[in-house]
């Protein structure tokens, strides 16, 4: 009986933290769009969203915390509920950089519109979609799609290297847009950093399932 209570327990610990991702996700989707669109509403929803953030990572923390306290669990139990913490502490900081462009969406409202040489949307979407897949290797407990999230980041570091560059050459060509152009060269690094958590999720799954630290590795043979 106790091993079945301590079950249901990892499986609401796990639920919890979809229900972060889900929040962190939203963040990212929002700070997103509300920098391509100058949109005070959506920096309000940001806003809003990281204190559900902040409010779900003390919750997490705090049960994660009593599991490890009360139950000493073993092996692949105690590697999960690890691996939970720091993908808690991860998702919490996806939702400070997310808060970080909106910082920076109130900021450009100040100047004249222009042009940025950044293609922010698909930056967002790569971010996402590397978010949404380390969750979903953590749901399936696959280490595969834990592995090609990793891949991924090789992606957006690209985006990220290639935006630094064009806009460096925008603020030489046209220093009147200084100020929009700098403000673009912070988002586009908020992105990668985004990316960078989402590839630590990964690394964590691969943690809990394979019992493997693969930080400083490309990949890992499967078991």
């Amino acid at each position: 009986m106790p091993r079945i209570h301590f079950q249901i327990q990892l499986a609401e610990l796990k639920d919890k933290l979809l229900a972060m991702a889900a929040l962190a996700q939203q963040a990212v989707e929002s700070a997103v769009d509300a920098y391509i669109l100058r949109d005070q509403n959506l920096c309000l929803f940001v806003k809003q969203n990281e204190t559900a953030i902040d409010s779900a990572q003390r919750e997490l923390d705090e049960m994660a915390y009593e599991l490890l306290a009360k139950e000493q669990p073993m092996a692949i139990d105690l590697r999960f509920i690890l691996a939970v913490i720091k993908i808690n502490g991860d998702l919490e900081r996806i939702g400070d950089q997310s808060m970080g462009i909106s910082r920076r969406t109130r900021d450009i409202m100040k100047t004249e519109p222009a042009e940025l040489p950044v293609d922010f949307t698909a930056m967002g979407e790569v971010a996402g979609r590397m978010i949404r897949t380390a969750i979903l290797s953590l749901l399936e407990g696959d280490a595969r799609l834990a592995d090609a999230v990793r891949e991924m980041d090789d992606e957006i570091d690209r985006m990220n290297r290639r935006a630094q560059s064009d806009l460096l050459k925008m603020i030489q060509e046209q220093p009147k847009f200084t100020q929009q152009a700098m403000n673009g060269l912070m988002v586009s690094r908020s992105l990668e950093r985004i990316a960078d958590h989402a590839a630590n999720i990964a690394t964590d799954v691969i943690f809990w399932i394979r019992g493997a630290d693969v930080r400083h590795q490309l990949s890992l043979s499967m078991d």
